[in-house]
């Protein structure tokens, strides 16, 4: 995927980039020479840090904050167009990584109206209304990869609203796929399983919890980030372009 020479190099927005999963994806892509737009909800030091990082090893990026609550991203995509051209990149992007997300912790009997619709609209409809921003701006022959779950295959009472959440990014991928299909364009969905991130901050420095998780994991330990994101690298990489409208599950073999 890297490019050399004078060869124009490739760039990136990834949500959520400023910690767990779309962290190390933002910090894969940018080794394999990708300009890099690390979006941030909150935490501007957080995604800072993250493109300091990415700098000290040699690759480009940079921060940029967006409210993904709401379905205008007019704002939020200007400065990712300004950003690119500050690095020397033309307008213009490759990849799309719909990361961020949320879940609430609660079943069908405690969830309240105001909590599912903060879900959908965090975990479905920015994806769906920053596609439809960005889709002029991706180039043909460019690459879409959702973030989904494996829980659309466990059944876990206490996130059933979450769990709806990715079934429809699931489907999102695979309707998306046929639509971009005519240009190229790729779009996939990786489905991760329990990993090390603050949305499982409850197995953080847990072993006990960890090897209770992993109990039921074909190769025996809970997930990383970076896991997710060399699966990632390999859907937005040239030997992936074969493949789309596809959710891979990553999550090293849970409830098989």
């Amino acid at each position: 995927m890297s490019e050399t020479g004078t060869q124009r190099k490739k760039t990136a927005l990834v949500t959520g980039a400023s910690r767990g999963i779309g962290r190390a994806i933002a910090e894969r892509l940018a080794r394999e020479g990708v300009f890099v737009a690390v979006h941030f909800g909150r935490d501007e030091a957080a995604a800072k840090e993250v493109v300091a990082g990415i700098e000290a090893e040699g690759g480009r990026g940079f921060s940029v904050q967006g409210d993904l609550s709401s379905a205008d991203f007019a704002a939020l995509l200007d400065a990712v167009d300004e950003g690119f051209f500050d690095l020397g990149a033309p307008a213009g992007l490759d990849i799309l990584i719909n990361n961020a997300g949320m879940t609430v912790m609660k079943g069908v009997e405690a969830m309240t109206p105001a909590e599912f619709d903060t879900l959908f609209a965090t975990n479905v409809r920015a994806p769906f209304f920053l596609v439809q921003g960005v889709r002029d701006r991706l180039r043909d022959g460019g690459r879409v990869v959702n973030l989904s779950s494996a829980v659309t295959r466990i059944a876990i009472p206490d996130i059933l609203a979450y769990t709806m959440t990715k079934g429809a990014i699931d489907t999102f991928t695979r309707v998306l796929a046929q639509a971009l299909g005519p240009r190229g364009i790729t779009v996939n969905a990786v489905a991760p399983g329990y990993v090390l991130t603050d949305m499982n901050a409850w197995l953080i420095d847990n072993p006990d919890g960890q090897r209770e998780a992993s109990s039921n994991v074909a190769l025996g330990r809970v997930g990383r980030p970076a896991d997710i994101a060399d699966i990632v690298a390999f859907l937005v990489s040239d030997d992936a372009r074969w493949i789309t409208g596809q959710t891979l599950d990553a999550s090293g073999g849970t409830a098989l």
